[in-house]
C-alpha cells in the first residue's frame, strides 16, 4: 500500500483515452487553476456545503494555488458558481442569490462553462486543472460524479469511482471484508421478502447506499424491521440489517494516500445525547464548526493491543478498497474486540481534526489532496486491442441476428 499510495504518476498514465488535458502545474506539483465542489442531490447536502466552504476559504488563502473558484451543486442537480468569500447563512434558502449558472459538458475537453444569454452570445468555460471533491453522501460520494468528471478529463481528489461506490454499498463492502477475512459483523440484505435472519433481535436496520448516520433505526423485531421500509424513505433504495449489540461503542480512524499512506490518531467519537442508541446525524454534524466541534475522546482511550488491531487493520482494509485520497474507516468494539463497519471515501470535514501527533493543517491537507489530484490519476483509459481485427472477419450483421 505505501508504494502505490506514493507512486509518482508519469508519461502515459496521464493519457486518459483521448481525453487528455494539458493541465497547469505550479512549483511543487500543485495545480494553478482549482474549483471546489460541493452541494449535491443528497441527504447530507447542507454537511457538504460546510466542508466545500472551508476548503473554499482555506485555498483561497494558501501560497501556491493560482486561482480557486467555488462550485455549488444544488438539491435539484443544477450547478452554479459562488464567491469565494461566500457563508453558510447565504445558502439557507437555496441558491445564493448572487450565483451564477453554470453546465457540466461531458466527453473531451469538456468541463463548466457559463452558458451565454441571448442569440450571439459566447459560452465562457470555466479552465481548470483539478477539482477538489467535498460531496457527502448521494451522488457525489457513490461514483457518479467521479465517472462523469472521468468523461471530462479534470483530475480531482478523493476516491475513483469504483472505489467511490464500493465504499457506498454496505453489502457489497461488508461482503469483501467477509471474503479477505477480517472480522465483521453479520450483515444481510433486506427487502419485504426477504427471511429472518440467522442472528438474534434486536437489530440496526440501515440504508445500503447511504451515509454512517442517516436513516438508520434501532428495532425490536424483524415484522417492525421489514415494516419500516415503507416508513423511512432512505431505505427505499436498498437496506441491511445487522445484529444491535448495545455494549458496542465506535472507534474511528482516517486515512490519506498522498504523499504516502498515513494513518491518523484513533478517535472514539461520543453520543451528545443521554440513552442514544446510535451515533446520530446530531451528535456528528450538529455545531458550529460540524464534525471539528462533535464531542470525541481524541486520541481514544483504549487498550494498546486495541488500537494495535486497528492499526493492523486499517491498511488492509485501504488496500482492499483501493483508497483514494482521505478516507475514514469506522470501526464497533466492546472494548476486546474489534469489528469493521464501514468505510467513508469522503468524510465530514474530511477529517483534518482527527492527524493531531504531527497536526497536519487543514491547508496542507487540501493542497496534498490537489497533488495527488494531478500526480496519481483517478482513471486511466485504453483501447488496446481494438484493432478492427474482429469487425474485419465479423460478416454482416443480418447474418448475426439469426
Amino acid at each position: 500500500m505505501r508504494e502505490s499510495a506514493g507512486r509518482r504518476v508519469e508519461g502515459d498514465d496521464r493519457q486518459m483515452s483521448g481525453l487528455t488535458r494539458a493541465v497547469g502545474l505550479r512549483e511543487g506539483g500543485l495545480p494553478a487553476r482549482v474549483a471546489v465542489i460541493y452541494g449535491g442531490p443528497s441527504s447530507e447536502h447542507d454537511v457538504s456545503i460546510l466542508t466545500g466552504l472551508q476548503a473554499v476559504q482555506a485555498l483561497a488563502r494558501a501560497p501556491g494555488i493560482g486561482s480557486v473558484r467555488s462550485l455549488y451543486w444544488s438539491k435539484l442537480g443544477d450547478w452554479y458558481e459562488v464567491p469565494v468569500a461566500a457563508e453558510a447563512a447565504g445558502f439557507v434558502e437555496g441558491i445564493p442569490a448572487d450565483a451564477v449558472r453554470l453546465r457540466l459538458i461531458c466527453g473531451p475537453g469538456g468541463g463548466f462553462e457559463r452558458p451565454g444569454s441571448g442569440l450571439r452570445a459566447r459560452k465562457y468555460r470555466l479552465e481548470l486543472d483539478a477539482m477538489l471533491i467535498c460531496c457527502h453522501g448521494g451522488p457525489g460520494e457513490d461514483g457518479t460524479l467521479q465517472a462523469v468528471l472521468d468523461l471530462t478529463g479534470i483530475p480531482y481528489s478523493g476516491p475513483t469511482a469504483m472505489g467511490a461506490a464500493l465504499g457506498m454499498d454496505k453489502l457489497a463492502f461488508s461482503a469483501l471484508m467477509v471474503f479477505a477475512g477480517l472480522p465483521v459483523l453479520p450483515r444481510m440484505p433486506l427487502s419485504e421478502d426477504s427471511e429472518e435472519p440467522g442472528f438474534a433481535p434486536p437489530y440496526i436496520v440501515k440504508p445500503r447506499y447511504g451515509g454512517s448516520s442517516i436513516g438508520i433505526e434501532v428495532v425490536a423485531d424483524f415484522n417492525t424491521a421489514r415494516a419500516r421500509l415503507k416508513a423511512n424513505s432512505h431505505l427505499r433504495r436498498g437496506a441491511v440489517i445487522e445484529p444491535y449489540r448495545d455494549e458496542l461503542f465506535d472507534l474511528q480512524v482516517a486515512a490519506r494516500t498522498w504523499p504516502e499512506f498515513q494513518l491518523s490518531a484513533i478517535e472514539r467519537p461520543l453520543r451528545s445525547r443521554e440513552g442514544g442508541e446510535i451515533l446520530g446525524y446530531e451528535d456528528k454534524y450538529v455545531g458550529p464548526q460540524g464534525m471539528t466541534s462533535a464531542p470525541r475522546e481524541l486520541p481514544a482511550r483504549i487498550q494498546p493491543g486495541l488500537a494495535e488491531r486497528i492499526l493492523t487493520l486499517a491498511p488492509k482494509i485501504a488496500s482492499i478498497v483501493d483508497l483514494r485520497g482521505v478516507a475514514r474507516m469506522d470501526f464497533l468494539s466492546d472494548g476486546d474486540d474489534v469489528f469493521i463497519n464501514e468505510v467513508n471515501t469522503i468524510p465530514g470535514s474530511l477529517s483534518h481534526y482527527l492527524w493531531i501527533d504531527p497536526r497536519l493543517p487543514f491547508t496542507s491537507l487540501l493542497l496534498e489532496l490537489l497533488a495527488e489530484a494531478t500526480e496519481r490519476p483517478a482513471a486511466t483509459y485504453s483501447s488496446a486491442g481494438s484493432d478492427g481485427s474482429v469487425l474485419r472477419s465479423a460478416g454482416s450483421i443480418a447474418s448475426k441476428l439469426g
